[in-house]
């Protein structure tokens, strides 16, 4: 490569594509809504619902499946163990 030049590869990274923002919102979306529902008495679906988003996301997009994986850390101190 020349000076100046990025590779593709590079070039992808520095700007993300409109794709990558759309998934950052909708996480950011999904983090607060599961929030709320965790506040509401309802930590176990939160979670729940947390670690589906987790199974999407872990390999396409790691830095979303972070704030999931967060979340879950957060939550987690709240549901309560079934005794069976």
């Amino acid at each position: 490569m020349g000076a100046g030049r990025t590779s593709t590869t590079e070039r992808d990274f520095a700007h993300p594509s409109g794709d990558d923002n759309h998934v950052a919102g909708l996480a950011d979306l999904l983090v607060a809504s599961l929030e709320i529902l965790a506040k509401a008495g309802q930590a176990d679906a939160a979670c729940r619902a947390a670690g589906k988003a987790c199974a999407v996301l872990r390999q396409a997009h790691p830095a979303q499946w972070r704030k999931f994986n967060a979340l879950l850390h957060r939550l987690s101190g709240q549901v309560r163990l079934d005794e069976r």
